[in-house]
């Protein structure tokens, strides 16, 4: 079957977080520092997570808001670096995880198309082909040449859809973005997912429209405090997680298991 396209070995992620309240000065944050007077708390937002996807899967990644994952996106992305373990991407990469990330705000729609372009590791000739496919599907026509700082939030998103997906890419990481737009663009965009995996491109969704989760992605992992709570059929995670809601099922500050059928 070959090596996976997505592979995490045992990750952690855990933030060191200043406790100090009321330093109100460079000054005083110097003072304190050298002389041993800070105090820290440690923020675990991942814990000892191990996932695979195979070539050509769809994950999706659900849970509450703080769960963990963005945090677990961002790792794949290479943004993070994991406290522990080792996160592994084997392929091409197109992130669309935040909204407006890797755009410049006085910069127009079609400059952005490059410059984001270039971050993504794409040669301005290769953008330069892609522009119309991508203008025409972001429907952005009317304001291409506008500063981007003019877009509302659903036209910069459609933008960064649009790029990220116009591009060749073996792994296709996705953060919120299916849920903005009208429901004739959501279409374009699942129309679209679906041409990637028939392509045999590799897809990792979060998303809290669980949904989009079931009909797009072949499994799923239900994140909770930093924990996998749960890992199989994109159907049978959704469906353990909708009953959840409003139970946390939190014993000894520690998730629960839940059984789930084995991918």
């Amino acid at each position: 079957m070959g090596e996976p396209a997505v592979e995490f070995r045992d990750v952690s992620l855990q933030y060191r977080l200043l406790s100090e309240r009321g330093i109100v000065s460079f000054k005083e944050w110097v003072i304190r520092r050298l002389t041993s007077k800070m105090t820290y708390q440690e923020l675990i937002a991942l814990s000892h997570v191990s996932v695979s996807v195979e070539k050509g899967r769809a994950l999706g990644v659900i849970g509450h808001n703080g769960a963990g994952k963005s945090t677990f996106l961002r790792l794949a992305a290479g943004i993070l670096v994991p406290t522990e373990g080792v996160a592994i991407m084997r392929g091409r990469l197109a992130p669309v995880i935040e909204l407006g990330l890797g755009f410049e705000a006085e910069l127009t729609g079609r400059e952005n198309i490059f410059f984001n372009g270039a971050l993504l590791g794409r040669s301005k000739a290769e953008m330069a082909t892609r522009v119309d496919e991508i203008v025409e599907f972001a429907e952005l026509a009317d304001f291409i040449d506008q500063p981007i700082r003019t877009y509302s939030t659903g036209m910069v998103a459609r933008l960064a859809f649009a790029v990220a997906t116009t591009v060749d890419a073996q792994v296709l990481l996705l953060d919120e973005v299916l849920s903005v737009g009208d429901e004739s663009f959501r279409r374009k965009c699942n129309e679209r997912l679906e041409s990637f995996r028939q392509a045999g491109v590799t897809i990792l969704l979060v998303s809290h429209d669980l949904g989009a989760v079931q009909s797009i992605c072949d499994e799923a992992v239900w994140l909770e405090h930093g924990l996998i709570r749960g890992h199989g059929p994109a159907s049978e995670i959704v469906a353990l997680y909708r009953t959840s809601v409003g139970d946390e099922a939190v014993v000894g500050g520690a998730v629960a298991p839940v059984s789930v059928v084995p991918t």
